[in-house]
């Protein structure tokens, strides 16, 4: 789309119409996933808070930005989910890659929540939750596998000491 604008030479001269500034969006993002792994952090002091802020507003908010996203009808677009390539497309412009990074932020906030939620109620210390914490934040579905792994042995341990 364009617009017009008057200068000396022509009367109404094309000029581009500014793009949506998603800087802000983005960083109001990060802040807000932060305050989440902060309480995460901070779980085994303030439990309920935990589970209330990191394991449901916050991501609810994260999945609100997520939606209002895919509602703002796109400046440009190209690409698609049909092969790597179009993926690659459609990422390379700033509203598509920044909904990818919401819906990260969002599932593995919501994640490590319930990585914190399932240890406490399993009686998995927090010393061996914590490590898998910053893989859940970083690398997603490592950071679960990890957990899982450390569940899978404390069960395995406790059978075993059940049976002795």
């Amino acid at each position: 789309m364009q617009s017009y604008s008057k200068n000396s030479f022509n009367l109404f001269t094309p000029k581009e119409t500014p793009a949506m500034d998603f800087e802000t969006p983005f960083s109001i993002a990060g802040i807000v996933a932060m305050i989440g792994w902060l309480c995460l952090l901070f779980s085994p002091l303030i439990p309920k808070w935990a589970d209330w802020i990191a394991g449901m507003v916050l991501p609810i908010i994260l999945c609100l930005g997520y939606v209002i996203l895919l509602i703002i009808p796109p400046s440009d677009s190209a690409g698609g989910f049909g092969t790597l390539a179009d993926v690659m497309v459609l990422f390379s412009y700033e509203q598509a890659a920044l909904a990818a990074w919401v819906h990260f932020l969002a599932f593995d906030l919501f994640i490590g929540a319930w990585v914190c939620r399932t240890a406490r109620a399993e009686g998995v210390s927090f010393w061996f939750t914590a490590p898998c914490l910053p893989v859940v934040f970083l690398f997603g579905p490592a950071g679960l596998l990890a957990f899982q792994v450390i569940r899978a042995v404390r069960n395995k341990t406790i059978r075993a000491s059940i049976s002795a």
